[in-house]
């Protein structure tokens, strides 16, 4: 079997942050990217370009807010925090999420115990 950075499908990621932020509250870009590789065994690996895509695509459609402020290393970082209306579109889009889950569960489920 292959081992190597998983794919991710089109979506996947901006759950993944607004769980995060759900989850953990304000961060900056750099602590979610990397609680997201800890929380996904390192199968996740996010560089610098993915994470802030994502975060600038939550923020523009009103999912996450951002203000400034000083990390634990003591240097200027922009946090980022769930809104309301990205707490909404978490619960939609892990919704989903489960239902395709639990639909391809079973397409392979199926497929495994040998059927035409």
């Amino acid at each position: 079997m292959a081992t190597g950075k998983l794919d991710l499908l089109q979506g996947t990621l901006d759950l993944m942050v607004l769980q995060t932020l759900d989850v953990l509250g304000p961060l900056h870009g750099y602590g979610i990217a990397r609680r997201i590789e800890q929380l996904s065994g390192h199968e996740v690996l996010l560089n610098q370009g993915t994470i802030y895509a994502s975060l600038i695509r939550l923020r523009q459609r009103g999912w996450i807010s951002a203000k400034w402020g000083v990390s634990d290393n003591h240097r200027q970082a922009k946090f980022y925090a769930i809104t309301r209306a990205g707490k909404r579109q978490m619960k939609a889009d892990r919704t989903q999420w489960e239902r395709i889950s639990a639909v391809m569960a079973r397409v392979l489920a199926v497929a495994s115990e040998g059927e035409p």
